[in-house]
């Protein structure tokens, strides 16, 4: 991609969490022009050293071409879009396209993408797949939908934030498989659960047994990644099990709308639960080899190994 394809179009971004922060600086470092906003706007400050410019209030990037946003949820999306200071609400100045990546339900998201219509704006659902360590090493995944013309337009700015951005259709469709891939990722972390204990108990080392497993055809750059945690019983957070849960309980709800069985996954989610019910609040959702471990009468010891997350950064 040529850099000067990148300054065709203003940028905006909405949200400098530990996502959205990682996010915006790849597109500053790209050469892209950016106006950030943030609520607590010492978080952004770093990114206007690097070359980003920082604005007071969502409406000051109505202006902007294209704007991004990342924020908390529901009503953190509704404030930054409709409400009072929110960037769809000057008449006749509006972005051409908002591309959101926060979690929301369906209804606010129809809300607001009827908000955009209104005033012009054309609305795509970007979900990410990713945590900020994938984001630094480049490799990020987006799933995307909404009007094709603006997906379009968006592709460029869109490839820059990580590995690559999938279009997947019209509306919300971006957010269903957002959902789907989350269901994939707890049901593939309870199966890595089941086996490391399994072979643990059987006499193996965990990093033994997962490096033989990343090396196979079933090694997948997820198990990679959750390797470490495994290995060395690091439960620092990169998604909580309240937040699978609520993943879980949107995809068996669809599920439920579209007559589609899911026994698999109804079972996971109740596991999740579990974890939750043990206090596992704010602990990574590995976590889950924990649970196993105690069901099966094994207690976990850190085996301290030097191992890979496979996120060496790209060149």
């Amino acid at each position: 991609m040529q850099s000067h394809n990148l300054q065709s179009h203003k940028l905006g971004w909405i949200g400098t969490g530990r996502m959205g922060f990682n996010l915006a600086a790849r597109l500053i470092d790209a050469g892209c022009d950016v106006a950030i906003y943030n609520r607590t706007r010492s978080k952004a400050e770093p990114l206007a050293r690097r070359g980003g410019k920082l604005v007071d209030s969502p409406r000051e990037l109505a202006d902007r071409d294209i704007v991004f946003s990342m924020v908390a949820g529901d009503d953190d999306f509704r404030a930054v879009t409709t409400g009072e200071e929110g960037v769809l609400v000057q008449a006749g100045a509006a972005p051409q396209i908002l591309i959101d990546s926060t979690t929301i339900s369906a209804g606010v998201s129809a809300e607001v993408r009827a908000a955009a219509e209104a005033v012009g704006t054309r609305l795509l659902a970007a979900p990410v797949s990713g945590n900020p360590n994938v984001v630094r090493a480049g490799k990020l995944t987006l799933v995307v939908s909404g009007p094709e013309e603006a997906w379009d337009v968006a592709q460029p700015y869109l490839q820059v934030l990580g590995a690559g951005a999938t279009y997947v259709g019209e509306g919300d469709a971006a957010r269903l498989a957002k959902i789907c891939h989350n269901l994939m990722l707890g049901v593939v972390a309870q199966s890595m659960a089941e086996i490391t204990v399994l072979a643990e108990k059987g006499g193996l080392k965990r990093a033994a047994f997962l490096e033989f497993l990343n090396n196979s055809v079933m090694g997948s750059p997820f198990t990679r990644y959750k390797t470490p945690a495994f290995v060395n019983l690091d439960y620092h957070a990169t998604f909580t099990p309240v937040l699978l849960r609520k993943d879980f309980d949107l995809g068996l709800k669809a599920a439920r709308e579209l007559g589609v069985p899911m026994p698999l996954s109804a079972l996971v989610h109740e596991i999740v639960q579990t974890m939750i019910g043990h206090g596992w609040v704010d602990d990574d959702f590995a976590k889950l080899l924990e649970l196993q471990a105690r069901a099966s009468g094994l207690e976990l010891q850190s085996e301290g190994a030097d191992v890979s997350d496979g996120l060496e950064p790209q060149a």
